[in-house]
């Protein structure tokens, strides 16, 4: 199961290390951490509160998916400056997870996939064309591949 990075400082953590592998377009970080817990507490549902005028018994609410702490958080970033359009932005990152998600090898710990130089224009004119994606996808495969390649030894 991968969850996904929302806190900017999560982002930060994993960008101040240097990329594990690149591609022309693409570059992946790496943090063998967790990520980092919200500062202020969680909200109270109103149900644990006190007791309800009922006298039923209280239910207390759990989250239904709670991610392991042996598991991969991934998050992704596709900057304007490279994919002015949103659709495109939203199809590179569907492909970063689609990539991510088939892979049930990888270390656990903090993911970042970023794209780091625009897809040419010229070739793919159409913002979500099937071009772009059959790219967009090969380019990711062959990186998460070399993630998972067990590296030779000298």
């Amino acid at each position: 199961m991968i969850g996904r990075i929302v806190r900017s400082a999560d982002f930060e953590r994993v960008l101040a290390r240097s990329s594990r592998v690149r591609s022309s377009h693409f570059a992946v970080h790496h943090l063998a951490a967790t990520p980092s817990v919200a500062s202020k507490p969680a909200k109270v549902l109103s149900t644990e509160a006190g007791e309800l005028s009922t006298g039923d018994a209280q239910v207390t609410h759990k989250p239904v998916d709670d991610t392991p702490p042996d598991a991969c958080w991934l998050g992704a970033i596709v900057p304007k400056r490279h994919a002015k359009r949103s659709v495109t932005r939203s199809l590179l990152k569907r492909q970063i997870r689609a990539a991510f998600a088939t892979q049930p090898d990888l270390p656990p710990g903090l993911w970042v996939v970023r794209l780091r130089s625009p897809f040419d224009r010229k070739l793919f004119p159409s913002a979500a064309s099937d071009a772009l994606r059959a790219a967009a996808h090969a380019e990711l495969a062959q990186l998460v591949g070399r993630l998972v390649a067990p590296r030779a030894k000298p």
